[in-house]
């Protein structure tokens, strides 16, 4: 299952950054195998817990990235700054990792985008931030990490 995972995590990567486009099929196939693999790992009430304290700090981050881009950046926010296959990867995330492993995934995945888009934006042909993807490459590597090492625990946390 979890080289399942990684092949799909693999195809939004190039998906994202060949065409700023991924189907919306794949993203719905990680939501459930992240789904399942958080589902098993954790007893059922930790699970619904931590996925609805999840989608809460979702609401919260885009609820202010929603504010700064009408104050400051004045660009339509679901058009030009934040896409759909964004949302449905952090949806993917919310559902897949308990409250903390999904919070320092989030944090660290997004400053690793931003760093990610700092070093290339020059030599990109689009001028948007292939977000889902450069997430995808940094949740991999922590998936690749913890299969390997078997000491890191994405559910115990």
């Amino acid at each position: 299952m979890k080289t399942a995972l990684v092949l799909i995590l693999g195809i939004i990567t190039y998906q994202d950054l060949k065409d700023r486009e991924v189907y919306g099929f794949v993203f719905l196939i990680l939501i459930g195998l992240l789904g399942v693999l958080h589902y098993k790992s954790v007893m059922d009430i930790h699970f619904f817990y931590a996925v609805a304290i999840n989608f809460g700090v979702i609401f919260l981050v885009l609820l202010g990235a929603y504010i700064y881009t009408i104050f400051r950046i004045k660009k339509p926010f679901f058009s030009q700054v934040f896409g759909l296959g964004d949302l449905l990867f952090f949806l993917a995330l919310a559902i897949g990792f308990p409250t903390i492993t999904f919070t320092i995934l989030l944090v660290f995945s997004l400053l690793f985008s931003l760093l990610i888009w700092g070093v290339l934006k020059n030599n990109s042909k689009y001028n948007t931030v292939p977000l889902a993807g450069y997430m995808s490459v940094f949740i991999g590597v922590v998936f690749i990490v913890s299969c390997i090492t078997n000491d890191l625990t994405l559910y115990l946390i």
